[in-house]
């Protein structure tokens, strides 16, 4: 399946801290998610509150980001890279919440960020 040279760029948004039954297993998941992309030739920006995680480490993503799993900080990245889409999906409830939250504020559609529920989504 080829990728949608549409999209260049994307922003992964982490578990943040570690929660019983949560953090492991996205921080595997986001991990392989942004190697994929990467792969493609698909510049990945990551987002997450908690640096002791493997999805963290700099080989992992172009661009790490450790600040609060906030509006504001989506804000902050989003001014500072052109992404043209989010996969929330890989920080599980927390990643969902704030991927929602930034929907309602209208983030997402101001700075032109499509919306990904998976990496499958990007190819076409």
């Amino acid at each position: 399946m080829p990728r949608d040279k549409s999209i260049r760029s994307v922003l992964i948004i982490g578990s943040g801290p570690i929660v019983i039954g949560q953090a492991c297993e996205f921080d595997y998941s986001g991990s392989q998610a942004a190697r994929s992309l990467r792969e493609e030739g698909i510049e990945v920006t990551l987002i997450n509150s908690n640096p002791a995680t493997i999805m963290t480490d700099k080989v992992t993503a172009d661009h790490v980001y450790l600040k609060p799993l906030v509006k504001k900080s989506i804000i902050e990245i989003l001014e500072k890279h052109k992404i043209d889409a989010v996969l929330p999906t890989m920080g599980g409830q927390t990643a969902l919440n704030l991927a929602i939250d930034c929907q309602k504020a209208g983030i997402w559609d101001k700075y032109n960020v499509k919306i990904s529920a998976s990496t499958s989504l990007l190819f076409t």
